[in-house]
């Protein structure tokens, strides 16, 4: 599959749980339009479009008179998809990314790598089990949707931090910052699947 040259998709999953749609533009600006029914998920969305300069829409209705779970995992199996379809083959790409992130007494690690292969490591002793009316456990169904479906390596690590906001919030900034990293084109490797072996 070659790199779309817009790096633009957007995919829709309807399910009986949540009807989802995502947009992404992996060369944006950091603009985004957000509504999933969840304040604070949104608050932290818009921290991975503005810090990974990624244009970014999210539109989804779920059971969330039930709780926020189906909604926020499928959110991220939906963006797992959409960069992965704008990223294409990857020819160009940094691959890999990271970036460490403070907010006051908190401090994150992400670490990021387009490999083609789902992994992911978190750890997060967060706080509090709530911020507003997000459950902090859905942070990792998050993450895992998005790392299943966009096929990377993911490392997370809340250092330090006595706030749940601020864990979170470090967090995300930090993921939209590996992010910008990995999928920044380098021009020096124009054309380039970046891997010995010459695809992922």
């Amino acid at each position: 599959m070659d790199r779309p040259a817009d790096r633009i998709a957007e995919v829709r999953r309807d399910t009986k749980e949540t009807q989802i749609r995502v947009r992404v533009n992996l060369d944006g600006s950091g603009q985004s339009r957000l509504a999933t029914g969840i304040g604070f998920f949104d608050h932290m969305l818009d921290q991975i479009a503005r810090h990974g300069l990624i244009d970014l829409e999210i539109e989804a209705q779920g059971d969330l008179h039930i709780d926020g779970h189906h909604t926020v995992e499928d959110v991220g199996i939906t963006l797992g998809q959409a960069v992965a379809q704008a990223v294409g083959d990857k020819r160009g790409i940094g691959r890999y990314g990271h970036s460490y992130v403070p907010l006051d007494e908190a401090l994150s690690r992400v670490v990021v790598d387009f490999s083609g292969r789902p992994g992911l490591h978190m750890d997060i002793a967060f706080k509090a089990g709530a911020i507003g009316a997000f459950d902090t456990q859905l942070t990792f169904e998050f993450f895992q949707g998005f790392v299943n479906h966009a096929l990377v390596s993911l490392h997370i690590d809340n250092l330090k931090g006595a706030n749940a906001h601020h864990q979170a919030e470090t967090v995300f900034k930090a993921f939209g910052r590996a992010l910008r990293m990995a999928l920044t084109l380098d021009p020096r490797s124009a054309g380039v699947v970046p891997s010995t072996k010459g695809s992922l």
